[in-house]
């Protein structure tokens, strides 16, 4: 085993139990996770990274803090998942060298500390992104599934005591699904789509090949695209390109009684311009994981519309969350201890 001295110095910036620190120093033995769980917010649930907001540290126990992260090498996890509190440690510590993000949207946390292009620059930054694909394809999975067989009609039927006539329910293996987005989680949704029978088309910026993906779909060819299809699967992270993607001119071309889910972040869709096309039937049945806003806002229409599902942003938490981002970043310490390409590195220009 290497010297400490050569050791990479990570610290535990945000809860992580000593379990799976300790499984990190197994799993890459050149990684020394420097910790102190007195000084975290105590989580209050799986995953909760930033923990209970109504927790104090004293001074003292926010100095003590402040000088652990600040003697980083690596971060597992921005700093009480606080731009700003990144932005602090980044100015105060010229060696650090690496930040894991625990959220997989981690560049728009990045992109709020606000760094300069020369920090941008010295820090490699990089995501959990794709250790919840498999959580959130199953939503995607379950939101088209709910569109396809009428949930909402069968629960109104239901509370109502009434027994219709029969009708005919859509069949996911006669449908053609759209993933816009084939990133980690884009991919699960095209894998568990394809198995279950669908046509599955995606849309790709890179042109590469994904496995379960029937025709790749260039994001100029979007609105062309909306029209031939069954259901819409949105996957793609909140970013200034991605802002409203899903909008009035997609939702103007898609044909009568497409099923949406959204799994990616809230922001790429214009939630104004779905409203009425919720309401006309363009767009028949919506699951929703994520909002422009969140929390989504008392007086938003969509709590109350008919046909959409709301989720409170917690279709990817999971127990096993914690403990896939430790076998992560692990990973990626030893790519950066053998110069290796890391895995989910944030582009500081987009990011994304």
């Amino acid at each position: 085993m290497a010297d400490i001295e050569t050791k990479l110095r990570a610290v535990a910036a945000v809860p992580l139990n000593e379990e799976l620190c300790r499984l990190i120093e197994e799993l890459e033995p050149r990684v020394e996770m420097i910790r102190d769980h007195s000084l975290m917010h105590p989580m209050r649930g799986p995953a909760d990274w930033s923990g209970d907001p109504e927790h104090r540290r004293t001074p003292e126990q926010q100095a003590a803090f402040d000088a652990m992260v600040d003697s980083a090498d690596a971060l597992f996890g921005i700093p009480d998942v606080d731009p700003a509190a990144l932005a602090r440690t980044v100015a105060a510590n010229p060696r650090l060298r690496w930040v894991m993000t625990t959220a997989a949207g981690g560049g728009a946390q990045v992109r709020s500390a606000d760094l300069d292009r020369a920090d941008l620059d010295r820090i490699t930054f990089t995501t959990s992104a794709g250790v919840h694909g498999g959580p959130l394809a199953e939503f995607a999975v379950l939101g088209v599934l709910a569109g396809a067989k009428s949930l909402p009609r069968l629960l109104r039927d239901q509370q109502d005591r009434a027994w219709p006539e029969r009708w005919e329910m859509r069949q996911v293996d006669e449908m053609t699904v759209l993933v816009v987005g084939l990133g980690g989680i884009g991919a699960e949704c095209a894998r568990r789509f394809h198995a279950l029978g669908a046509q599955v088309w995606g849309t790709t910026r890179s042109g590469e090949p994904v496995e379960g993906v029937d025709r790749l779909v260039r994001l100029d060819e979007l609105v062309h695209a909306v029209a031939q299809v069954d259901a819409i699967v949105v996957t793609l992270p909140g970013t200034e390109q991605t802002h409203h993607l899903i909008g009035a001119d997609v939702f103007e071309a898609v044909r009568p009684g497409t099923i949406l889910a959204s799994v990616g972040r809230g922001t790429v869709i214009d939630e104004q311009a779905l409203l009425p096309a919720l309401d006309d039937g363009r767009i028949a049945f919506a699951a929703l994981d994520v909002f422009e806003s969140e929390p989504l806002a008392t007086e938003s229409p969509l709590w109350s519309h008919p046909n959409v599902l709301v989720s409170p942003h917690t279709a990817a938490l999971s127990s096993k969350e914690e403990e896939r981002i430790a076998r992560r970043f692990a990973e990626n310490a030893a790519r950066l201890l053998d110069g290796r390409p890391l895995r989910a590195v944030v582009d500081t220009v987009e990011f994304y």
